[in-house]
């Protein structure tokens, strides 16, 4: 389970040091797409292998479905920690999200989430500005 807020930051050769609590977690390896919200997303291998199945597993013949597979699945790349728990992020990944030096690594229960710090900054402000709505729209889903 990932949850909680790190600062980090990316060095000009694209390594990340991951927060320490996540390191176990990811030491088997790990797999970084291109997220929602112009954020990356970081999945254990089990994560991943279930996402990728309903993945594929959507209708092909409809325009969205592809079109979100492949936003996911193209844009994929498998990472491993190195020995001080660093990840190399690709460079397209990078420009994809925007991140440059600092940024900001979000724990959200099954998957890792890196944004730049000034757009998680935004994101966050906005949200919270918004909770009572949002909280109110997932009452209706019974959360």
């Amino acid at each position: 389970m990932f949850i909680g807020e790190y600062q980090h930051t990316i060095d000009e050769k694209g390594r990340m040091a991951l927060p320490v609590k996540f390191r176990a977690d990811l030491s088997k390896g790990a797999v970084v797409t291109r997220g929602l919200d112009r954020c990356l997303f970081v999945y254990t291998l089990d994560a991943w292998n279930a996402l990728a199945q309903k993945l594929t597993a959507l209708p092909l013949s409809q325009s969205k479905s592809r079109a979100f597979a492949r936003l996911m699945l193209a844009g994929a790349m498998d990472v491993e920690l190195d020995k001080q728990g660093r990840m190399i992020i690709p460079e397209y990944l990078r420009e994809y999200a925007h991140v440059k030096k600092g940024v900001v690594v979000a724990g959200v229960y099954d998957r890792l989430e890196i944004w730049d710090e000034s757009a998680w900054s935004a994101y966050k402000k906005t949200t919270e500005k918004e909770s009572n709505d949002i909280a109110e729209s997932l009452a209706e889903l019974g959360v």
